[in-house]
């Protein structure tokens, strides 16, 4: 049975000192001092909520209590590993020259982050429709940025996938191709990085 591979074409990448090492790696470096912004971007929502998570500012409205959902939030926790877990598995069939492992990888990673937005996206706008959204209270302002800021990171997140689903079958595993595919696991576990925050603090604390 044929595998869809090319070892030749598409593995040279990773072979001790190919030429396209120097322009992956500038490519890599550019990309962390975005995540750098990223991080600090996160760390003043965090700040932000920790200072409007009181009753004072929940302006008689609802606290974390009283609208979090630990086991929800659980679940959510396992979409959003399970699509990490996913989308390195397709790094891995991507250096061993595997278009199609790798376009499985991502797909799967996709179908974990759509389930993991569903959940996010029903929380708030049940919410909303109780009359609990972002404008009710500081401390509310506070929880939908900081879960939209995030949701919309998945979002940037699943359309870089696929991207990428179209730029592998046209392009094979090329420096620029490699390139995205690194920025993007990086990006994705960052992600997962800042729910498992988000879940801590918000969820399992705020509970």
């Amino acid at each position: 049975m044929a595998h869809d591979t090319a070892p030749t074409a598409n593995t040279r990448l990773f072979r001790p000192g190919y030429e396209g090492h120097n322009q992956i790696s500038a490519r890599t470096l550019g990309f962390w001092l975005y995540m750098l912004s990223d991080a600090l971007l996160f760390t003043a929502l965090f700040a932000a909520y920790a200072v409007l998570d009181t009753p004072m500012n929940a302006a008689g409205g609802p606290i974390a209590s009283q609208i979090v959902n630990p086991v929800e939030g659980f679940w959510q926790t396992i979409a959003i590993l399970g699509s990490v877990t996913s989308y390195s598995l397709a790094t891995v069939a991507m250096k061993n020259g595997n278009r199609g492992g790798t376009a499985l990888g991502i797909v799967a990673a996709i179908a974990l982050a759509v389930v993991f937005l569903a959940f996010g996206v029903n929380d708030l706008t049940t919410l909303a429709a109780h009359g609990d959204g972002m404008d009710r209270s500081g401390y509310l302002s506070a929880y939908f940025v900081l879960i939209l800021t995030h949701a919309i990171h998945m979002g940037i997140g699943i359309l870089w996938m696929l991207v990428m689903l179209v730029q592998i079958p046209r392009y094979g595993f090329n420096e620029m191709v490699v390139a995205r595919m690194l920025n993007l696991r990086m990006f994705w576990q960052f992600q997962a990085t800042v729910w498992v925050c988000v879940y801590v603090y918000v969820y399992m604390i705020g509970a």
